[in-house]
């Protein structure tokens, strides 16, 4: 049975339809990514699965011994909560008020799954801090752990990933992907970053004027798939300077083709090549340097010339 089941679903606001008939299914370990341009109801569906909205019609079922309290949930950061001043362990203890359970204060189980989960995203050390003075990837672990003590079967993760460097996204990516297949955590993302979700997850659903749902290399093979790939990295290919991001990009591609080993060799391959420009612009950098200094001796010996040249004809007066 599946964890989740969303079936028939017509989502909207104030009587304006975005989604018509949307149905799928998360099973127990799968990593679905939700993609779709702006606006297309993606945020709209998140809050449906996590009963802050209800649906026009259709229905969201869970099975496989879920329930709705049990789904951890990430937002998206506003500039508000990164200046939130609680520290580290407030935030993440604050997390098991999500699963329903109230009392006057926090149990001792509550207190060791919290630590638990602040040692498993490698935050110990920052315990007794003040949330607001961590790094935007210091403040996504904390969240991710405070969204741990929620559940331990099934996260939603809304754009997890925005506006961190590309050394912290892939970090952040590496550590959803081992709570994932080592941890067996059922992940939901919504992501912008098309090549980063057929990179990582199983499944995709694509949210838009038409809707897909399948796995990832069905997806690529899709007309969905095709066009909105092509659509993002039309406007990627003028940005595009993160060799990671080359990298993800490069193994959708081989994905989509079926040659998973390629992207390896096209990494090394492109770390070649930069290691020889590398080598070529040293060498073109100092025949330069000695080009430029051999002027300069030159000019100072005519320099020298005119000033005993001067010198002379002040002497014969």
């Amino acid at each position: 049975m599946a964890q989740l089941s969303c079936k028939n679903l017509t989502l909207g606001y104030e009587g304006d339809v975005l989604v018509r008939d949307l149905s799928f299914e998360v099973n127990k370990g799968d990593y679905l990514c939700i993609v779709g341009e702006n606006g297309s109801g993606k945020s709209t569906l998140m809050k449906t699965i996590l009963n802050l909205r209800s649906p026009m019609s259709g229905t969201i079922t869970t099975g496989d011994g879920v329930t709705a309290r049990e789904i951890g949930y990430l937002p998206q950061q506003t500039i508000v909560q990164r200046d939130f001043p609680a520290s580290v362990w407030e935030i993440v203890l604050s997390g098991c008020q999500a699963r329903g359970k109230f009392h006057p204060f926090y149990t001792k189980e509550e207190k060791r799954m919290a630590r638990e989960n602040i040692e498993r995203m490698g935050i110990t050390e920052y315990t007794e801090r003040c949330y607001r003075e961590l790094s935007g990837g210091q403040q996504q672990r904390v969240l991710l752990a405070r969204a741990l003590c929620a559940t331990r079967k099934i996260l939603l993760l809304d754009e997890p990933v925005s506006g961190l460097d590309p050394k912290v996204t892939n970090d952040m990516y590496t550590l959803i992907e081992h709570l994932n297949k080592d941890e067996g955590v059922t992940i939901i993302m919504v992501s912008h970053d098309v090549q980063a979700a057929v990179r990582y997850a199983t499944h995709i659903l694509h949210v838009g004027t038409t809707i897909f749902f399948g796995t990832k290399e069905k997806y690529l093979q899709s007309r969905e798939g095709r066009l909105f790939t092509a659509s993002i990295e039309s406007d990627e290919n003028l940005t595009i300077k993160n060799p990671a991001q080359q990298d993800i990009r490069n193994e959708s591609e081989n994905i989509a083709t079926g040659n998973v080993s390629a992207s390896r060799k096209e990494k090394n391959d492109r770390n070649s090549q930069e290691a020889k420009k590398d080598s070529y612009d040293g060498d073109m950098s100092s025949d330069k340097q000695r080009e430029n200094e051999q002027p300069k001796a030159g000019g100072l010996q005519n320099e020298s010339g005119d000033v005993m040249h001067k010198a002379g004809e002040e002497a014969g007066k």
